[in-house]
C-alpha cells in the first residue's frame, strides 16, 4: 500500500491526513490533529511558529507509530503570512499574523507610489489590508527587512524546517500581491518601486513538484525518510483541486474564510473585477481562481468563543433556525476582523446592545448567504458566465442551514461536499506527482467516486 500524507493547517487547527488509493477510490485517515491560533505578543498578533513546527513533526511521527509510512508529504496553509530568515537561515521574529492592525493605513500609503488600478492590473489580487505586500512594506519601514536574506510563505517555511531546503511555491506566492498575473513570477518592478529588496525571493515552484527528502535530523526524529512535495500550498488552491467545478459552476471553499469563485484559464483584471474586489489567485496547472474572500466561519467561531463554548455549532445553528428573526451586517466589515468580542461588534454594527444571541447568530447566517448571492451575481456579470451550480466544499459544507439559505438566496442548485476538500486536493496533487497519467480532470472524477457530494434540498 502506498501512502501519502497531507498536512493541512488552518488558523485554528491543523490535521495530518493519510491517503491511499484503493479500487479507484481515495481513502482518508486522520492520524493527528492539533490546535493553532494567533497569540498576542507585546501588543502584536503573532503565530507561534515553534509550536506549529513541533506539531507538524509530531504528526509525521504518528505515521511511524501506526505502521503506515507515507512515501510523500505535502503541506498547505492559509495565505499572505510568511517568515523571514537571516543570512544564517535563522528566523527573524516575530512571525506577525495577518489579523494584526499594523497594516491599517499602509494601502493608502502604497497607493501614493503605485495606484490601486495599476497594482490590480499587474497582480490581479484583490485589495485587502492584510495582503503580504502591505505587511512587507511595514517590515521595510521598521528595518526588519534589512536583516532578511530569505522570504518564505508559511508552508514554504515548514517545508524548509523539514528538509533544510529553501523554495517558494507558486499558489501561495500569488496571495502576496507581488506576483505578476501574466508572467507568473515575482513582479520586480513593484518590488523596486516600493524599495523591497528582490534578492530575498526565490524562483517559484509549481504544485506536484519535489522539495526534497527529510533532513537527517528530522528523519531520525520521525523514524523514517520520505519526500516532501509542493502541494498547491495555499489551502484554497488545494480545495479547488477537489471541487468538481465546471464552466457553469462556482465553488465556495467554506472554512474560517468563505472563498467563493470559479476557475479560469486566464485572469480577469477589468475595472469591474477590481471594483467588485475579485482576486485572481494562482491554482494548479497555472489555472486562475477568480474569487472573493468573505469572512466565513470566523464569525461563528468567535461568537462561540465569546459564549465560552457553552453551545456546540449544531446547537448554535438550531438557535438561529428557531429564532426566525435576523438583521443584516456587512460580513467583511473591518470591525469583524479581530474584535475583542464578536457579539458586541455585531450588536454595535446593528446599533442594538440588547439583540438576543439567537438573533445575532441568525443575522450571521442570513448575511453570509446574502453575500454569497451578491458574489454569484457579480461573477455572472463580470465573467459573462451563466452560473447554474454552486459547490460548497470544506468544513462549512456540513452546515445544513447555511447550505439551504445559500440555495434560497442564490436560486442556484447547491451541492455540498466533500468536507475534507483541502486535504483531498493536497493528497491528489501528491498522487499526480507519482502518477503522471492522473490529470486534473481524472483527479476530480476520483473525488466524485470517492466522497459524498449531495444536492441541498
Amino acid at each position: 500500500m502506498t501512502y501519502h500524507l497531507a498536512i493541512d493547517i488552518g488558523a485554528s487547527s491543523g490535521r495530518h491526513i493519510l491517503g491511499h488509493m484503493e479500487n479507484g477510490k481515495l481513502c482518508l485517515e486522520e492520524v493527528y490533529r492539533f490546535e493553532n491560533g494567533i497569540k498576542e505578543e507585546t501588543g502584536v498578533l503573532t503565530w507561534d511558529i515553534d509550536h506549529i513546527v513541533g506539531e507538524v513533526i509530531k504528526g509525521i511521527s504518528k505515521c511511524k507509530e501506526i505502521g503506515k509510512i507515507p512515501e510523500t508529504v505535502a503541506i498547505d496553509t492559509w495565505g499572505v503570512d510568511y517568515v523571514l530568515l537571516d543570512e544564517n537561515k535563522k528566523e527573524i521574529l516575530p512571525a506577525v499574523a495577518y489579523r494584526d492592525s499594523r497594516t491599517k493605513d499602509v494601502p493608502d500609503e502604497i497607493e501614493r507610489i503605485i495606484s490601486g488600478e495599476e497594482l490590480y492590473k499587474r497582480t490581479g489580487i484583490q485589495k485587502q489590508n492584510f495582503n503580504t505586500i502591505y505587511q512587507l512594506y511595514c517590515d521595510k519601514k521598521s528595518g526588519k527587512l534589512d536583516r532578511a536574506k530569505y522570504f518564505l510563505m508559511m508552508p514554504d517555511y515548514l517545508g524548509f524546517c523539514l528538509t533544510g531546503i529553501i523554495q517558494n511555491e507558486y499558489t501561495n506566492a500569488t496571495t502576496t500581491g507581488l506576483v505578476n498575473v501574466n508572467t507568473k513570477s515575482w513582479d520586480t518592478e513593484i518590488l523596486d518601486r516600493l524599495g523591497i529588496k528582490k534578492e530575498i525571493f526565490g524562483d517559484l515552484h509549481l504544485p506536484c513538484s519535489e522539495v526534497g527528502k527529510l533532513s537527517p535530523k528530522i528523519a531520525e526524529k520521525v523514524g523514517f525518510d520520505c519526500k516532501v512535495l509542493h502541494a498547491p500550498s495555499h489551502d484554497t488552491a488545494s480545495a479547488f483541486v477537489a471541487c468538481p467545478i465546471k464552466d457553469d459552476s462556482m465553488c465556495i471553499s467554506s472554512g474560517t474564510w468563505s472563498l467563493i469563485g470559479t476557475e479560469n484559464l486566464s485572469p480577469i483584471t477589468s475595472k469591474e473585477a477590481q471594483d467588485a474586489n475579485f482576486t485572481n489567485e494562482g491554482g494548479i496547472e497555472y489555472r486562475y481562481r477568480f474569487l472573493k474572500n468573505i469572512m466565513g466561519m470566523w464569525l461563528f467561531q468567535n461568537v462561540r468563543k465569546n459564549l465560552d463554548k457553552k453551545f456546540t455549532y449544531d446547537e448554535m445553528m438550531h438557535l438561529a433556525m428557531e429564532s426566525g428573526v435576523f438583521e443584516e451586517i456587512d460580513t467583511n466589515a473591518q470591525d469583524f476582523v479581530a474584535p475583542e468580542n464578536m457579539i458586541t461588534a455585531i450588536r454595535n454594527s446593528i446599533k442594538n446592545d440588547n439583540l438576543p444571541i439567537e438573533v445575532v447568530i441568525n443575522t450571521i447566517y442570513h448575511s453570509l448567504a446574502k453575500s454569497y448571492k451578491k458574489a454569484v451575481d457579480e461573477m455572472e456579470k463580470i465573467s459573462g458566465k451563466k452560473i447554474n451550480t454552486v459547490n460548497i466544499v470544506g468544513g462549512g459544507s456540513k452546515d445544513t442551514y447555511l447550505n439551504k439559505l445559500t440555495a434560497q438566496y442564490t436560486g442556484k442548485c447547491v451541492m455540498a461536499g466533500p468536507v475534507e476538500a483541502t486535504a483531498i486536493g493536497n493528497l491528489l496533487s501528491q498522487i499526480m506527482y507519482r502518477d503522471k497519467t492522473l490529470t486534473l480532470e481524472k483527479a476530480r472524477e476520483v473525488v466524485k467516486k470517492s466522497f459524498n457530494i449531495s444536492e441541498v434540498m
